[in-house]
């Protein structure tokens, strides 16, 4: 079993940052994949970025504004978010594949008002 437990969401402006954390249970070495995904009000959920050995993957929408890392010691897995948009707001969900199965948490909201 693996539980992820997301925090750091909250209301920010247009422009601004906010830093989310996926707190893991188990060691994130041990996990293939970890991902963050968004869910806009209204619509379905969205992959956002990937954390796995080969390296960091993310969509077209959040290329070059979010940033996914990981810290090994803390078994966490951030996502740094900078220059957001109104049309980031949403729940912000992680997920781990691992021994061919898929766990996700229960999400931090994220608000970005103009």
């Amino acid at each position: 079993q693996v539980q992820l437990v997301e925090s750091g969401g909250g209301l920010v402006q247009a422009g601004g940052s906010l830093r989310l954390s996926c707190s893991v249970s188990v060691s994130i070495t041990s996990i293939a994949h970890i991902a963050w995904f968004h869910q806009a009000p209204g619509k379905e959920r969205q992959w956002l970025a990937s954390f796995r050995n080969s390296g960091p993957n993310y969509s077209d929408s959040v290329k070059g504004r979010f940033t996914i890392s990981g810290d090994n010691a803390k078994n966490t897995v951030y996502l740094q978010m900078d220059s957001l948009k109104t049309e980031d707001t949403g729940l912000y969900t992680c997920n781990a594949y691992k021994d061919f199965r898929d766990y996700w948490g229960q999400g931090t909201q994220v608000t970005v008002s103009s």
